[in-house]
């Protein structure tokens, strides 16, 4: 980056929370694009996704969760608590992010998990947006604040985009003076094809009902690009046979509609048209395999 200026800060900040609290809408917001892929289903972030916003003045490096969550059952469970529990380390702000007028058994998880950490703290109550009652947010506020030694509070919507510069001004000021880390082009640490994956995954935790997108995952087989064409054939991979079925639908119809909704987000994504091709497959038991998580990407970094 040229020209630095002598003041300038940058560091890495945590988001997290308990699931489907809005840390992947907020991060998209402050960046002005879509990084972490989003739904109304928790536990829709299973990795670890970074977001680089750069301004002249900072450069703030956003780490995206899974949401904590007390139910270990399955090995696909424990990597997400631990790929959350690792991002409180080694980063320089940390911001625990609850929704408005909410408290549950797994925020009280989040507060626990922060004991022993000495890294400063902001409380971001979000969907204030929500709150049709608004004199019933600061005493909730007053309550939450009780539960710990915060270094800030701030009430905020990641949908509407209430005091998220506010938001940014707080973290900024808690970051160390330092050249920034990344390119200030550079947006994410993740690859083309790890977007394209989430982005099929999106759609498929969007359309489908029930428990079923928490038995799927994405891989990418292919992804070719010149010029004109990106060129990208993917697989689902499932864990019974009768999930197959669902997924494809009658003569195909499910699947080829959220093949053509992904299509139409990686376009949009990679500023290109794309060929997209999609299979089903079935691979039992993946979810609570360690091996088999491991070669379907999900390992620890």
């Amino acid at each position: 980056m040229s020209n630095i200026k002598d003041n300038f800060r940058c560091g890495y900040v945590s988001l997290i929370g308990r699931p489907n609290v809005g840390k992947s809408t907020l991060m998209n917001y402050v960046l002005g694009q879509k990084i972490s892929i989003t739904s109304h289903r928790p536990q829709t972030t299973r990795h670890r996704i970074l977001g680089i916003k750069t301004t002249e003045s900072v450069q703030i490096v956003y780490v995206d969760t899974p949401g904590i969550h007390d139910n270990e059952k399955r090995a696909m469970n424990r990597y997400m608590n631990r790929t959350a529990g690792a991002s409180f380390k080694d980063v320089d702000v940390i911001v625990f992010l609850v929704e408005a007028l909410k408290w549950t058994d797994e925020d009280e998880l989040v507060i626990k998990r922060l004991a022993h950490i000495s890294t400063p703290v902001i409380l971001a109550v979000n969907k204030v947006d929500l709150v049709k009652k608004k004199d019933q947010l600061l005493p909730f506020i007053e309550k939450i604040k009780n539960k710990y030694n915060f270094k800030d509070i701030i009430p905020l919507s990641a949908v509407k985009g209430d005091n998220i510069d506010d938001f940014e001004k707080i973290i900024s000021d808690y970051l160390p003076l330092s050249e920034p880390f990344y390119a200030e082009d550079q947006i994410t640490d993740r690859s083309s094809r790890f977007m394209a994956a989430e982005i099929i995954r999106e759609k498929l935790m969007r359309n489908l009902a029930q428990e079923l997108p928490y038995n799927l995952t994405v891989e990418i087989e292919k992804f070719t690009q010149d010029a004109k064409l990106l060129d990208i054939a993917a697989v689902i991979w499932v864990e019974r046979e009768n999930q197959k079925a669902i997924i494809i639908g009658k003569n195909g119809e499910k699947l080829k509609g959220i093949g053509t909704k992904a299509r139409i987000d990686m376009e949009k994504m990679f500023e290109q048209k794309v060929f997209l091709q999609l299979w089903v497959k079935v691979k039992s038991g993946w979810s609570d395999d360690e091996r088999a998580l491991n070669s379907l990407g999900y390992t620890d970094d």
